[in-house]
């Protein structure tokens, strides 16, 4: 794992409602502390030394202290929270542990039926383990002059659990757990966090999920692309989990086109954190990026490697790859000249399964972050695969900047992506719109 690093004093400007609280401290006795940029991360996430050999089993759990709280009469509002670390499969075939949280909302659930399940697959967070979702709602804001993780995925959360849904969220595959660097936007890796936090939520005692309680999936940008990706694998892998619909918002399906989008945007960084993840899970690749990186591109992987999105933003705004490389081609260019690449990356591509479930595709028309096109073409690519498809192309102004394009129509959705979840929770079929993608943008 690159070392970790630290970085100049950062300027952060964050939403106030969220508020700042200081990192949590290890408990006293403990040895061979992790710290991300300053940030202490707790004992909790140094997985043991063998894991279990189920996936989803539980590994170990404790109370996590919610930092938006509010006394109510029937308890805590929106709920209780447990921290978990369960075993999963990364995409090499061994085990690995992953961490998160299960949420128990103190609202009741007003619709019948046992109260429902779902599992959030964040959007980008990072790389650095002070980045975990997980410790996103213990701490939504922690700027200490070395790094800005912000939790910007409580509020889907606490959306949900305002509709009495239980909640389980990942951290994925080494966000966290801190045994390995996080493989940011694998598709197995992905997939296999988010099913078996189902199974993990299932086994945590003391909470009122059965495995009778309908489960859906959310997930918006990285987490969309995870959503989507566990929705294709399911039946093959998790064939024990019913899915009662999918949320997959702007899903980078097709990296190759996400690969060029990004570089020299406001998240330029997440191209570091793409092949930081790529050289963890597929070794071989390795020679070819010491073929093709500079000194200065090692740097900048080495940098984001402990890294959150406020950091990357901050430091590697407008960036271009092509100072990364030694001949000055850009990672886009490297990735077509290498057949080894694009096998890798055509082997992340989603789209070639089919979903058992029904699943909801969103994608901003303006958004040139994660491409319009390319999100698109997944629900083209479902819907010739006879799958339950409700595509919703979100029609946001351009904004001028390809992070606002991003980010306009998660906001602008949500509510409505909240409301088609909870609706397939309730038991309501979803009507396909496939017939129509023909005339949608």
């Amino acid at each position: 794992m690159p070392a970790r690093t630290r970085l100049p004093a950062l300027v952060v400007a964050v939403a106030a409602c969220l508020g700042a609280q200081s990192a949590t401290a290890l408990p006293a006795g403990a040895s061979d502390a992790v710290v991300s940029r300053g940030v202490t991360i707790p004992a909790f996430y140094t997985p043991p030394s063998s894991l279990p050999a189920a996936d989803g089993t539980l590994i170990r759990s404790e109370r996590l202290p919610l930092a938006l709280s509010l006394p109510g009469l029937d308890g805590p509002l929106p709920g209780r929270a447990t921290r978990l670390m369960y075993k999963s499969t990364d995409s090499t075939g061994q085990p690995v542990a992953v961490t998160g949280a299960y949420l128990e909302p103190t609202a009741s659930w007003r619709h019948g039926g046992p109260r429902p399940l779902v599992a959030v697959a964040p959007g980008t967070m990072g790389q650095g383990d002070q980045c975990a979702a997980s410790l996103g709602l213990e701490h939504p804001l922690t700027p200490n002059g070395r790094t800005a993780s912000v939790g910007y995925e409580d509020l889907a959360i606490y959306r949900l659990l305002a509709e009495g849904v239980a909640v389980v969220v990942t951290d994925y595959a080494g966000l966290g757990a801190t045994d390995r660097l996080h493989t940011y936007v694998n598709r197995l890796d992905g997939a296999h966090a988010v099913l078996d936090a189902v199974r993990a939520a299932r086994g945590l005692q003391g909470t009122s999920v059965t495995e009778a309680s309908p489960v859906g999936l959310y997930g918006y940008s990285q987490g969309g692309g995870a959503t989507a990706a566990a929705a294709e694998l399911q039946p093959s892998y998790a064939p024990d989990i019913t899915l009662a619909g999918t949320y997959s918002g702007a899903p980078p399906a097709e990296l190759a086109a996400v690969t060029e989008a990004i570089d020299g945007s406001d998240l330029a960084g997440a191209l570091g954190w793409s092949v930081n993840g790529f050289l963890q899970s597929e070794p071989s690749l390795k020679p070819i990026a010491d073929k093709h990186l500079n000194a200065a591109g090692r740097a900048a992987l080495a940098d984001l490697s402990t890294m959150c999105v406020g950091d990357a933003i901050l430091s590697y705004n407008s960036a271009h790859s092509t100072a990364w490389t030694k001949d000055g081609s850009s990672l886009g260019d490297v990735v077509k000249s290498e057949p080894a690449l694009r096998d890798f990356l055509d082997r992340q591509r989603i789209g070639k399964g089919r979903p058992a479930g029904p699943v909801r595709v969103a994608t901003g028309i303006t958004d040139d972050l994660v491409p319009h096109a390319q999100a698109r073409q997944l629900a083209v690519d479902w819907c010739r695969k006879g799958a339950n498809v409700t595509y919703v192309p979100v029609g946001t102004p351009p904004l001028g900047r390809a992070l606002l394009n991003h980010v306009a129509p998660l906001i602008a959705d949500q509510g409505a992506a909240i409301d088609w979840l909870t609706d397939r929770l309730t038991g309501r079929p979803a009507a396909s719109t496939c017939w129509s993608l023909p005339l949608q943008p």
